[in-house]
């Protein structure tokens, strides 16, 4: 397949200037900024689907049943098969990447059985089913601006007090998992890197790295709890060694549209704009960039030999 330059959203910001960033007295205003910046976004392009603007999708917040609109990607390249321990991690972790640059895309959960939903609607989702469906469709509509093929294994995710994950655990999940990677031949493998101390990531991540992965994103899930912990990162660097390269992406130009992905897969959380966190650790993450004017940014790894 020939690779093709990815169209930029026309209703994108025209300048980096133009886009919020918490940068001196603006760190306390800046997820006011966003929201305020977003809803324009969301303006913008609400008027182009009016009139017809077939590139533009409109997609549903699952909980709150309101609609928001992202322009649609067209893919082109080497396919990824994207391996998520919960609904939410690609979107959280990776979207922006794939915004920016759209590869023909699976993405396959392993923990798609939770209980875990914002407190102040745990009557209204009071069991596994009802949180389970939720997220099942929250992250529908998170990944369909990507046109992504979806696989959902049916575990059920840790829960607090967390335990290690058995080897049982991870040799029954592997096992799956080594079946739709059989499915997809020449697919390029995406996982966890398990910055976090969750089971869920570490079982995903070493499973991934049994199959074959090489790429990993960082973990944005736990972000504020776990990742910015020193003890974290230390024993992720001592877990992983010299392995493990870091890369940055550049997602300044649809950092807009990743907060819609980010609306999607988090439809029950209030203030909504507590979902601005991952877009804040990728202005700090933007810093290590060297080169260019990008404001935003998000990091993978990858091991020092990969396969492809």
């Amino acid at each position: 397949m020939t690779k093709e330059t990815p169209v930029q959203p026309q209703s994108q910001p025209q300048s980096l200037v133009d886009l919020p960033v918490p940068d001196g007295h603006r760190i306390y205003t800046f997820p006011g900024d966003l929201h305020r910046a977003h809803q324009t976004h969301t303006q913008q392009l609400a008027a182009r689907h009016r009139n017809h603007d077939h590139r533009v999708l409109e997609v549903m917040a699952s909980h709150t049943r309101v609609p928001y609109y992202i322009e649609a990607r067209t893919p082109a390249g080497r396919p990824v098969l994207a391996i998520e321990p919960h609904h939410d991690d690609f979107a959280l972790s990776a979207s922006g990447t794939f915004l920016a640059r759209p590869r023909p895309l699976t993405v396959a959960t392993v923990f798609t059985r939770s209980r875990s939903v914002h407190p102040a609607l745990e009557v209204t989702y009071a069991d596994v089913d009802t949180v389970s469906e939720l997220r099942d469709r929250e992250g529908a509509a998170a990944l369909a601006p990507f046109a992504a093929r979806r696989y959902l294994l049916g575990h059920k995710d840790a829960e607090p007090p967390y335990r290690p994950y058995t080897p049982q655990a991870l040799d029954r999940i592997t096992d799956e998992l080594r079946q739709i990677v059989a499915a997809h031949p020449g697919a390029e493998l995406l996982a966890p890197a398990a910055v976090t101390r969750h089971p869920d990531h570490l079982l995903v991540h070493e499973a991934a790295v049994r199959l074959g992965c090489r790429w990993f994103w960082e973990d944005l899930a736990f972000w504020s709890t776990y990742a910015l912990a020193d003890c974290d990162q230390h024993l992720f660097r001592t877990r992983t060694g010299a392995t493990m390269r870091p890369e940055l992406v550049d997602i300044t130009c649809v950092v807009l549209d990743k907060v819609t992905v980010l609306r999607m897969h988090g439809s029950q959380m209030h203030p909504a704009r507590k979902m601005y966190r991952p877009i804040r650790h990728a202005f700090t993450t933007a810093a290590d960039l060297v080169a260019g004017p990008g404001l935003y940014a998000e990091r993978f790894y990858r091991t020092e030999a990969p396969t492809c």
